[in-house]
């Protein structure tokens, strides 16, 4: 349990995720560390939401399968809140995977849910935290609205880089998941688009090339 732990620490998770910040004491003393090893299932369709969770280090991704059984992310974290949407649900919709070995600060889904009627500082905190997953969310509902994989790898590489350079922190493979595509037509398009002249790859380092 956590209710021993040092103020330091909370201060030094509190400075890497300003939600946490807020959360009050009478919270903090119901969480508790939890350790995933690689390819551990942290939960599944239809468990029922136990837990509020923080992915501290490591990555966890949220996915689903299509029709024709491919995996499909619906979201990847290296580090904050995860399945923030299924606090007010019953059960979760979706799988929870850790990709990585990671960590969890997780707190009993209950007593986040009565701190966030009780305490107007966290509310607001959790609220901006939610808008700011839903311009995200927005975002990748546009990306995989696009018919063409060279347009979904275009609007990736510019929403989720920097000025028109992504640092890929992914197997591609995982990142044609996020993407909606089967991982040949991902490899397919990028040797593609190098060829026309339209990406210039430097390491993990894609590059939109301008016309």
């Amino acid at each position: 349990m956590l209710s021993n732990l040092a103020s330091n620490q909370w201060k030094a998770i509190s400075m890497q995720f300003s939600t946490v910040a807020h959360v009050p004491a009478i919270l903090r003393e119901s969480a508790s560390f939890v350790a995933c090893e690689a390819g551990e299932t942290i939960f599944r369709v239809g468990d029922p939401v136990r837990r509020a969770m923080l992915v501290l280090s490591g990555e966890v991704r949220l996915i689903r399968r299509d029709p024709n059984g491919r995996e499909v992310i619906l979201q990847r974290s290296t580090g904050g809140f995860i399945a923030e949407a299924s606090l007010d649900s019953r059960v979760y919709h979706c799988d929870a995977l850790a990709a990585q070995t990671c960590t969890l600060l997780v707190f009993p889904a209950k007593a986040f849910l009565a701190a966030l009627d009780e305490d107007v500082a966290f509310r607001r905190a959790w609220q901006s935290l939610l808008a700011r997953e839903v311009r995200k969310l927005r975002s990748q509902c546009e990306r995989l609205s696009l018919n063409s994989a060279a347009d979904r790898i275009l609007h990736y590489i510019q929403a989720e880089g920097n000025n028109g350079t992504l640092s890929l922190t992914q197997s591609k493979k995982a990142w044609a998941a996020e993407l909606g595509l089967t991982h040949e037509a991902l490899y397919r398009t990028l040797r593609r688009m190098q060829d026309e002249g339209a990406l210039q790859v430097d390491g993990h380092q894609w590059c939109v090339c301008s016309k």
